[in-house]
């Protein structure tokens, strides 16, 4: 082989080796970047998460809230170190941020009612409305509340059945919190005859809630009479009682102010029809 042709060859060869070691070497240093700014960014990601919920649970912020946006901001972080550590790469991420936005936005649409619970529930953590264990007028429904979720809150009912309401539903209209300031007042009425003593009927009434040691002495207890309606005297019996013995004083009540009107002579006036029936004779 001609002397100036193996030259030429060996010289094209020890120019790609040259070529392929630069290149090597490129890459291996952007390698090397892209590990380090993935695993440091990574580590300190893992760092600030955990600031964020030593500083949340230091605040006493709720628990279900800490967990959910610390776990947030933690996927957030480890979105951004791996577009950074791309960019090492000469990887270009300006189209790949665009399409995570157009998902971002068609996933966003395509929940918008979970979304909606999802930013009452974090309204509801906030602002504490109510708490586990409050009997809850909400949504809809009536129980005791068992948990507060970020999309939903579950109560069970006065008859033991497990209620969901989506959480856009308690806040999107009137949330009544029944035992929030340990007691209630009891509303019944009672109606007499217009032929009976109406202070006899009031001295009963005022004998019954008095012994009974569920009714609180203070506020005290109003008796009085407030509608001289159609057929009866109706009188208002408000005592004020703890919130646990709310509904077993008022079946006891109504209960015991029967009794104590009949033995007392005191008629509790019901509809009644009188019917006349005239004989037609004819001539």
């Amino acid at each position: 082989m001609d002397t100036n042709v193996v030259a030429a060859v060996e010289s094209d060869t020890s120019s790609m080796m040259e070529q392929v070691q630069t290149i090597g070497l490129e890459w291996g240093v952007k390698i090397i970047t892209f590990l380090l700014v993935l695993i440091i960014g990574m580590w300190i990601a893992k760092m600030i998460k955990g600031g964020v919920v030593k500083l949340m649970q230091k605040r006493e912020v709720d628990p279900t809230l800490t967990s959910f946006l610390a776990s947030l901001l933690h996927v957030a972080l480890k979105a951004f170190v791996i577009i950074a550590a791309l960019e090492k790469l000469n990887v270009k991420t300006a189209s790949f941020i665009a399409i995570i936005g157009a998902a971002g936005l068609a996933i966003g649409l395509a929940l918008q009612g979970s979304l909606a619970n999802f930013a009452a529930g974090v309204l509801m953590i906030i602002f504490k409305p109510f708490k586990v264990g409050d009997v809850v007028d909400a949504g809809g429904s009536v129980g005791s509340v068992l948990e507060i979720g970020i999309f939903t809150t579950i109560m069970k009912s006065p008859d033991n059945k497990k209620i969901i309401v989506p959480n856009s539903q308690v806040t999107g209209g009137t949330i009544t919190n029944i035992n929030e300031f340990g007691t209630r007042r009891l509303d019944l009425v009672a109606g007499i005859g217009y032929d009976d003593d109406i202070d006899k009927a009031r001295q009963v009434l005022n004998d019954i809630i008095a012994a009974d040691p569920r009714v609180l002495k203070e506020p005290a207890p109003t008796i009085a009479v407030t509608e001289l309606a159609d057929s009866s005297v109706n009188f208002v019996v408000r005592p004020w009682v703890n919130a646990a013995d709310y509904w077993g004083l008022h079946f006891d009540l109504t209960e015991t102010i029967k009794k104590k009107f009949d033995e007392a002579g005191i008629s509790i006036p019901y509809p009644q029809r009188d019917v006349h029936i005239y004989e037609h004779k004819e001539g």
